[in-house]
C-alpha cells in the first residue's frame, strides 16, 4: 500500500465515521439540518435566494432505510444510491442543499483583459493549483477590473473544486480574486460543513467516484454544478467534523513519514537488481566470484604472451607500435608502472587488492581500440552500420542499426568490421557514454560509426573485459576520464579508453567468471 492508498483508506474511514468516536451529548446532524431550512426560509421570503426548484429531504424510513423525497414528489428509497451505513447522529443530503455551487467564467478574449497593472484583479486558473495542495495562495496572472461582470469574484476562505480536465480537485482560497470557468465554487453560507472537514470530504476516493460517474464530454472531461449539487454526501455533526479534522491534521505527519519510508522502499525493489548486478560484476573483477585454481598459468604470463604477438604483429606492419606502451609491475609490495623511460609510483590508482595471480594493467595493453568511421547513409539498402542505439549494457541490438551507401561500405576496410572476440563501447553523449557489449552473432562483420569505439582483445576473454567496462570500477574510471570536444558533446576518446586499468585474471579463471556472470544475470533479470 502506497501513501496516497493509506491516505484513501484513512479518508474513507473518515467519511464513514470510524475515525473518531461519536458523542453522544454532539448536536446530532439533523438539528443542523433543520436550522439550515429554516435559515434558507428567512432567506427566500427577503428575496436574498431563490427557492430550490426541487428541494431533496433525505430521512431513514421505519424500515431504517434511506428516502428522499424531492418537491411535491411522493418519497422514494434511495438504498440503492447509499454506499455505506453512517452513525445515527449523521444524515444524508444533496451537497447542493446545503452549499451554493456556481461555476466560474471568463471574459473574451482573455488576452483583452489580462493586466499587469498593481490594481489588477487575481485571475485565478486552474494552473495556479497544486496538485496534492491544500491552498491556493497566488496567481500567475491578472485582468482588469472590467473583466469581474464576466467572472465570479470569490474570496479568501470560499471553498474551490475544478470542473474541467483534472475534475474533481478541491482547494482552499487563500487570496482574493476572480475565478476562471474551470472552477467552481461552492458558498457554505450556512455552515454545514467545517471548511477543513469539506476539503478532507471532497478528497475522498468517494468523492471522486461519484464525480467520475457524473463527468459529460469525449476529449475534455466536465463536472457542472448541477451534477456537484446532485452528488449525496454524509453530513456528521459539527463538532464531530472538528474532531475528524484535528485526527487527520494528526495523522498527516504520519502519512507523509509513511510516504518517505514507502518511496525508499519502492526505490530500493526498483534499484536492487541493478545494485545486485553491479556488485557481482564488482566482485568479480576482484577475484571474489569464483575461486582461484593454483594450477592456472598466472597473468603475468599471459601479458607476456600478448607482448610477444603484438610484437611480431608489428614486424609484420599489420599493427604501429605504441610509443606509450605501459609495463606495470610490483616492487617493493608497490605498483610500478613503466612507460618509455619514465618509471613511478601507481599506488594511488590501485582501487582494489587482486589475487596474486592477477596483474594490474591497462587496456591498451592488452586489447586495441579503433574509434569507428563517419558514415555515408543511404536508405533502404542491405548494408547496416551500429550506432551508439546498438550497444546496450551487455547486448548489441540490431534493430536500430540504419543503413549506408553501398560503395562507402565496401570501402571500409575488414579490419575495421566487427568480429566476434569484439566489444563495442559508446564513446559520445551523456547517458549512454560507457555503454558496451561484446559483439554478439547476429552484429558480426558490421561498421560501427565515430559515435562507438572497438575494443579487440588480444588473447583476453571479450566478455572479461565487457564484464570490468559495465562494472563499478570500470564505470567509475570512464566517468573519470570523459571530457567535453570541440563538437561540445561529451567523449570517450581512444587514448582515455587505452589508459584505463583493468584487473586481469589467468585466462582459464576468466572464463570460469564468465560462465558465472552467464550463469547469476537471468536469475537476476527475473527479480
Amino acid at each position: 500500500m502506497n501513501a496516497q492508498q493509506l491516505k484513501n483508506s484513512i479518508l474513507q474511514l473518515a467519511v464513514q465515521g470510524k475515525l473518531v468516536p461519536q458523542d453522544p451529548n454532539d448536536e446530532p446532524a439533523s438539528a443542523l439540518i433543520e436550522r439550515i431550512r429554516a435559515e434558507k426560509e428567512r432567506l427566500i421570503k427577503e428575496k436574498k435566494i431563490k427557492p430550490d426548484k426541487n428541494p431533496s429531504y433525505i430521512f431513514r424510513g421505519s424500515d431504517n432505510l434511506p428516502y428522499e423525497k424531492v418537491g411535491k414528489n411522493e418519497p422514494v428509497c434511495i438504498a440503492d444510491e447509499v454506499p455505506f451505513d453512517i452513525p445515527d447522529s449523521w444524515e444524508w443530503v444533496r451537497l447542493g442543499i446545503v452549499c451554493n455551487i456556481a461555476r466560474g467564467g471568463s471574459p473574451r478574449p482573455i488576452q483583452d483583459y489580462l493586466t499587469t497593472d498593481d490594481d489588477g484583479i487575481n485571475w485565478i486558473k486552474i494552473g495556479d493549483s497544486d496538485i496534492g495542495g491544500k491552498y491556493i495562495s497566488k496567481t500567475k496572472e491578472k485582468i482588469k477590473k472590467e473583466g469581474i461582470t464576466k467572472s465570479r469574484m470569490v474570496h479568501k476562505g470560499d471553498f474551490l473544486l475544478t470542473n474541467s480536465m483534472s475534475f474533481g480537485r478541491p482547494y482552499i482560497l487563500n487570496t482574493d480574486g476572480c475565478i476562471h470557468d474551470g472552477w467552481l465554487v461552492l458558498s457554505d453560507y450556512q455552515k454545514a460543513y467545517n471548511i477543513d472537514f469539506l476539503y478532507f470530504m471532497l478528497s475522498s476516493r468517494f468523492a471522486f467516484c461519484q464525480f467520475c460517474s457524473v463527468v459529460s464530454g469525449a476529449v475534455v472531461k466536465n463536472l457542472n454544478s448541477d451534477k456537484v449539487a446532485n452528488a449525496i454526501f454524509p453530513l456528521p455533526p459539527l463538532i464531530e467534523q472538528q474532531r475528524i479534522v484535528e485526527k487527520l491534521e494528526k495523522l498527516e505527519p504520519y502519512i507523509n513519514d509513511y510516504d518517505k519510508a514507502y518511496e525508499k522502499i519502492e526505490k530500493l525493489n526498483t534499484d536492487f537488481p541493478d545494485l545486485l548486478k553491479k556488485s557481482i560484476l564488482q566482485e568479480a573483477v576482484q577475484g571474489k566470484l569464483v575461486p582461484q585454481d593454483p594450477t592456472d598459468e598466472p597473468a603475468s604470463v599471459l601479458i607476456e604472451q600478448i607482448r610477444q604477438e603484438k610484437e611480431q604483429l608489428i614486424k609484420n606492419k599489420k599493427i604501429k607500435k605504441d610509443k606509450n606502451e605501459s609495463y606495470i609491475f610490483r616492487r617493493d609490495n608497490s605498483h610500478y608502472e613503466k612507460i618509455g623511460k619514465e618509471e613511478r609510483c601507481i599506488d594511488d590508482e590501485i582501487p582494489f587488492d587482486i589475487p596474486d595471480s592477477w596483474e594490474w594493467t591497462r587496456l591498451g595493453t592488452i586489447t586495441e581500440i579503433l574509434r569507428g568511421k563517419g558514415p555515408k547513409y543511404a536508405d533502404n539498402t542491405d548494408f547496416r552500420i551500429l550506432n551508439q542505439k546498438c550497444v546496450r549494457w551487455g547486448n548489441i541490438d540490431t534493430s536500430f542499426c540504419k543503413t549506408v551507401d553501398k560503395q562507402w561500405f565496401e570501402s571500409i576496410s575488414k579490419e575495421c568490421l566487427t568480429t566476434q572476440k569484439d566489444i563495442l563501447i559508446n564513446s559520445t553523449g551523456e547517458g549512454t557514454i560507457g555503454r558496451s557489449s561484446a559483439v554478439t552473432s547476429d552484429a558480426i562483420n558490421m561498421p560501427y560509426d565515430s559515435h562507438v569505439l572497438l575494443i579487440r582483445p588480444y588473447k583476453c576473454l571479450n566478455k572479461y573485459i565487457e564484464i570490468f567496462i559495465n562494472g563499478i570500477e570500470g564505470q567509475a574510471q570512464i566517468n573519470r576520464s570523459k571530457g567535453a570536444k570541440t563538437t561540445k558533446q561529451t567523449e570517450l576518446g581512444v587514448d582515455k579508453t587505452k589508459n584505463l586499468l583493468i584487473p586481469l585474471p589467468p585466462l582459464n579463471e576468466q572464463q570460469r567468471i564468465v560462465d558465472k556472470v552467464n550463469q547469476l544475470l537471468p536469475q537476476i533479470s527475473k527479480l
